[in-house]
């Protein structure tokens, strides 16, 4: 990658990560409007399904960084934002 694209990969990842803050801010509302509202067996189920939803997709990027998958800042910032933010979509369509 030259450094004018590597320059130039900064503001998309800006835009998508902004994206994924905004998709990520809908999910834990709509996650805490079920935990309230789901009772103790859903709230449990719920939370349960975060934690690890969270050790998964930090594995993940863990293996893809250990892995030699990722070659620069901006390859590792990408990585890290489509493996979360796929599960940030699942659990919007999920949830909403």
């Amino acid at each position: 990658m030259t450094r004018s694209n590597t320059t130039a990969e900064w503001p998309r990842l800006m835009l998508d990560t902004s994206q994924l803050w905004d998709d990520a801010a809908m999910v834990v509302a709509l996650r805490s409007w079920r935990i309230i509202a789901g009772g103790p067996a859903v709230a449990r189920q719920e939370v349960e399904r975060m934690i690890s939803e969270k050790v998964e997709a930090g594995a993940e990027l863990a293996g893809a960084l250990i892995g030699g998958k990722v070659n620069s800042p901006q390859s590792a910032a990408r990585k890290a934002l489509s493996i979360y933010a796929k599960r940030v979509r699942e659990n919007r369509r999920r949830l909403g």
